[in-house]
């Protein structure tokens, strides 16, 4: 069979399949599954283009880690042929583990395991499936291999991931400001010292990355309509998870059923091998498919949420700077208990307050460090002269009122 496939993809145009094996783990159902799970969750009922997927993202780091790989190598550094198919599969595997709707059920499906640790599973599973064909790449992916700059590519903050991320972003959601020169930034990596560094003079193209990244995350990532979305998603599956608890008659996948009436922790996948093959049968689809029926469910709180999400009926949300007064929150409380019959322990599901935040650029973990040509390394929120780059470290919080339109002060 012809291995040698390439992927016609729209932001980079055409894409290759670097080898056999990379091929063979595309086609696994575990990968395969990506084509059924958003990349940005609910961000389409925001931005309608936003419909791509993680199978899309996870092909796009592979090519952009190939085209490091290739860089590194013409600047005289030796990566052997087992570590460039390790770094390849490592970050063509990083996402994996995610559940339904990315980032937006992260928690919610399975508490208190994240998504990486949840690849790591997977990793494992396809490891022994391949026969030990991925222990170089699960090494590099736990940051457990001697070169430590394979594992910066892989996950740092001036990885594949995020540069594909950013750009994929932009293109499908239309928002201009997330644009960046993956080619001209790729091209000025470099190695110092087993640390992932940048050529001096790609300090422009680093410097725009970073604004670029805190430009998507409050115009995108956390746009107020999203953040709103996303909240009454959460607030579906912990609505249909108290009702599955009480064994009340009850619709969903089978998959999708096994999570909703058990409170899965990570020594239950340890322990349980075909836990991970049922979180594996769930995609976007189990959930829509349940909103769908839900509506019409005897439970009026599931069926007033479902309705909400599937008509686009979504809450308001406020996002200031400064706390909201309580009193407002507690106004609105008042209100939606009034209005939607509710007991005050269920008053939560339409009214929250809470923060965002967002620290675009951490000094405290793996520095986006300047090489120069005196071999001198700094840090680039040292170097820049753009003084809004040195603010990117610093933490941005922000507060939130979340409430039903319905609520709203006339």
């Amino acid at each position: 069979m012809n291995k040698k496939k390439i992927f016609n993809d729209p932001v980079y145009g055409f894409i290759s399949i670097p080898n056999d094996l990379i091929f063979d783990l595309i086609e696994h159902p575990y990968f395969q599954r990506l084509r059924r799970i958003k990349q940005l969750g609910l961000t389409h009922l925001v931005y309608p283009g936003a419909l791509h997927t993680r199978f899309h993202h996870a092909l796009g780091c592979m090519h952009l880690m190939n085209e490091a790989i290739e860089v590194l190598r013409s600047k005289g550094h030796k990566i052997t042929d087992d570590e460039a198919t390790g770094a390849l599969i490592a970050v063509l595997l990083h996402d994996i583990g995610h559940g339904p709707f990315s980032h937006s059920l992260e928690h919610s499906i399975v508490e208190g395991i994240n998504h990486e640790k949840l690849s790591e599973l997977f990793m494992d599973d396809l490891n022994v499936q391949f026969k030990g064909k991925l222990t170089t790449a699960i090494a590099i992916f736990k940051d457990e291999y001697p070169k430590k700059y394979l594992h910066s590519l892989v996950s740092g903050q001036l990885d594949m991931d995020r540069l594909d991320y950013l750009k994929r972003d932009s293109f499908f959601t239309g928002v201009s400001e997330g644009v960046i020169s993956t080619e001209r930034i790729i091209k000025m990596l470099e190695i110092h010292d087993d640390e992932l560094v940048v050529e001096a003079k790609g300090i422009y193209s680093i410097e725009k990355f970073l604004i670029a990244r805190r430009l998507m995350y409050w115009q995108v990532y956390l746009h107020k309509t999203v953040v709103s979305a996303e909240m009454l998603l959460v607030s579906i599956l912990k609505r249909a998870k108290e009702i599955a608890e009480n064994d009340k008659p009850f619709f969903a996948s089978p998959a999708l059923s096994s999570f909703l009436h058990h409170n899965y922790t990570i020594k239950d996948f340890e322990k349980n091998p075909k836990l991970l093959q049922q979180f594996a049968e769930l995609d976007d689809y189990d959930i829509m498919a349940a909103i769908k029926v839900w509506q019409k469910h005897n439970d009026d709180i599931l069926c007033t949420l479902c309705e909400k999400l599937i008509l686009r009926k979504l809450n308001r949300i406020d996002i200031t700077n400064s706390p909201a007064v309580e009193g407002k929150g507690n106004r609105y409380k008042a209100k939606a208990i009034k209005l939607f019959h509710l007991k005050d322990k269920d008053v939560t599901f339409f009214v929250q307050s809470g923060t965002l935040t967002n620290s675009t650029y951490s000094k405290n973990e793996n520095k986006i460090n300047l090489l120069y040509r005196d071999g001198k390394l700094v840090d680039i929120a040292t170097a820049s002269d753009q003084h809004n780059i040195s603010l990117l470290s610093t933490q941005v919080k922000k507060y939130f009122l979340y409430y039903p339109k319905e609520c709203e002060d006339k």
